[in-house]
């Protein structure tokens, strides 16, 4: 039997029927510049192709309120372009759209609890790590990595889940869906609420009763780059993952950081995202013996967000 691939990607030409209209950050075009530069890249040949299934309907209610979900696809079933705001734009597809993107965490886990993938990136629109239990936020509407983290607990037995997030922006959702439980620890480096979207994520914000210490917020003022990223990457966030040995390791991997895209004020460069991946790669080498799943959120800069998301898929390929 031959060895998996390195790296397994889950993806599906589906997630391009998600229509947010003509002047919308969350185009398809991310998708096709992401596989775009892939194509290209000396590191294609270790990638493996997965398509992805629809969520089944008790795993999004493990993250989402049912009256949530039923108005998210009466919206999009019955021709309405947003929902709540306009940054959260849909079209007719949306919702069978955003159950694909969520069952592509579902398929990468099944594949990496079955030994048939070594670590995976599900490449899905629209993101997910701002959508609350029962609400859009951000061009988030169901929040993958917490649909993903569920069903590693509830279905593999993988309780102690950390999703490291370092995204731009603040995965709100993420946060509070872990914050009051002692066996789930959200990490966040995100750009310091005070200046960016949605205004959560203070250091303060810890957790509350058994999941107090279960939130680690760690905000970067803008203008802030790859020097400060890496100080805090390399020390407050190894040393909770070391303190908290995970089971199995789920990253919201955005790349709105990057110093040309307009979404957020920090100065990433393009080489920061290969040293998130070998680190991320590392961790759980050692602690989770290699159950990694990466799911992409944020990167919007459409000239650098191919070869942000190669730097981060030759990181995850280090050993």
């Amino acid at each position: 039997m031959r060895p998996p691939p390195l790296l397994t990607l889950i993806t599906d030409l589906r997630f391009l029927d998600h229509d947010t209209g003509g002047d919308h950050p969350e185009i398809p075009a991310r998708l096709q510049a992401i596989f775009a530069t892939l194509e290209q890249s000396d590191c294609f040949p270790f990638l493996g192709f997965q398509g992805t299934r629809p969520a089944e309907r008790q795993w999004l209610a493990a993250a989402h309120d049912e009256g949530w979900l039923f108005r998210f696809e009466e919206a999009a079933l019955s021709g309405k372009t947003s929902i709540d705001h306009p940054d959260n734009q849909i079209c007719y597809d949306s919702f069978e759209v955003a159950t694909l993107a969520a069952g592509a965490g579902l398929t990468a886990i099944d594949l990496l609890e079955q030994g048939l993938a070594a670590a995976a990136f599900c490449l899905v629109r629209p993101p997910g790590h701002h959508a609350e239990r029962i609400r859009p936020f951000g061009f988030c509407f169901i929040n993958n990595c917490v649909v993903a983290a569920r069903y590693w607990q509830q279905h593999h037995g993988r309780k102690r889940i950390v999703v490291f997030d370092f995204d731009a922006h603040h995965g709100n959702g993420i946060q509070s869906a872990f914050e009051r439980e002692a066996d789930s620890l959200y990490i966040s480096i995100h750009e310091h609420p005070s200046f960016s979207y949605p205004g959560t994520g203070y250091v303060d914000e810890k957790g509350f009763g058994a999941g107090h210490g279960s939130i680690l917020n760690l905000p970067l003022s803008p203008g802030a780059g790859d020097e400060q990223f890496l100080a805090l990457l390399h020390g407050p966030v190894a040393d909770k993952i070391a303190q908290w040995r995970p089971d199995a390791m789920i990253v919201a991997a955005g790349f709105d950081g990057h110093k040309a895209d307009e979404m957020s004020g920090l100065l990433y460069s393009t080489g920061l995202y290969e040293k998130i991946g070998q680190s991320v790669r590392r961790w759980s080498n050692i602690y989770c013996d290699g159950r990694l799943l990466s799911i992409l959120e944020g990167g919007y800069e459409l000239t650098v967000l191919g070869e942000s998301v190669e730097a981060y898929v030759q990181g995850l390929l280090s050993r």
